[in-house]
């Protein structure tokens, strides 16, 4: 059984680890109001583009000048697989989440006979996933020192991966991020970049129908590489959002907790001090009934 001592001593220290968790926790809830903003902000632009280069592909399907990045290169052989996690953890499922879809389509692809090429972003990913699939990894993307994320940093990582691509080092690029939806929700998601896919569309009768000057082909080639830079910008401020509400999520459970265990182990205190008084009183009264 631990001593008046100990118990006194763990006490204090669940304590301090209830002031850091409630100032991580109030640390984070201050940066998730910028982060949400900035991606939900993001959304009705990035809607917006896909949706127009979803009708200048339409208009491209099947042409011989298509963009390489529009047409593929024929075949789907190599994959590259582009991990977006956090740099810092303490956020709980986060980046379990993230590495665990990737690993599983990593995975089904090496099962089909695939080549799986890596490319992290955020040192947790490539923690998560250099057991099981290290000899895949082909690069990293180190944002330790970014306070906040900027479309350069997107035009970077943008940048890499279409080298690769004019290199014919892959067929097909995914990225894995986590959509954000609230403080305790975010959704783990894959995204496939190149060759462009188009988004889903109701089938409006009213939609408006253009001419385009240059032509499609030649307006495409310009933006499908903006387009793979505005989709891993959108993935990034999507996951600084989840990464912030899962933070505080997990920080505000962890606080809690050590609320609890303060309480028990201030019960189990008072008990082991209140039986240590009996004792001595007990030896009191026995000695002086003996005399």
């Amino acid at each position: 059984m631990p001593s008046l001592k100990d118990l006194k001593n763990r006490i204090e220290s669940v304590k301090s680890t209830r002031k850091i968790t409630k100032a991580m926790q109030m640390v984070a809830a201050a940066k998730l109001r910028r982060a949400q903003d900035a991606a939900e902000a993001s959304r009705p632009y990035t809607e917006r583009f896909n949706a127009v280069m979803a009708g200048l592909a339409a208009g491209s399907a099947g042409s011989a000048s298509a963009p390489k990045l529009l047409s593929g290169t024929g075949s789907d052989k190599v994959h590259l697989l582009v991990v977006m996690t956090a740099e810092r953890g303490l956020c709980g499922g986060f980046n379990g989440n993230i590495a665990k879809l990737a690993k599983a389509h990593a995975q089904k692809l090496l099962a089909d006979g695939k080549e799986v090429k890596i490319l992290t972003v955020g040192k947790k990913g490539r923690d998560a996933l250099k057991r099981e699939l290290s000899e895949h990894f082909v690069g990293h993307v180190d944002l330790t020192h970014v306070k906040r994320v900027s479309y350069a940093d997107a035009q970077r990582i943008a940048k890499d991966v279409l080298a690769r691509f004019d290199a014919e080092e892959f067929d097909v690029a995914t990225i894995f991020f986590a959509r954000f939806e609230n403080v305790v929700t975010q959704h783990p998601t894959a995204q496939q970049i190149i060759p462009f896919v188009a988004p889903e569309v109701e089938d409006d009768a009213d939609a408006t129908l253009y001419d385009y000057e240059p032509s499609e082909e030649a307006i495409l080639a310009d933006l499908l590489p903006r387009g793979v830079a505005t989709a891993i910008f959108s993935a990034l401020l999507e996951n600084g959002a989840s990464e912030q509400g899962a933070r505080m999520s997990a920080m505000d459970n962890a606080t809690r907790n050590a609320g609890e265990m303060i309480d028990k182990l201030t019960i189990q205190y008072n008990r082991s001090r209140q039986a240590v008084i009996t004792n001595e009183l007990i030896e009191i009264i026995s000695g002086a009934e003996a005399l």
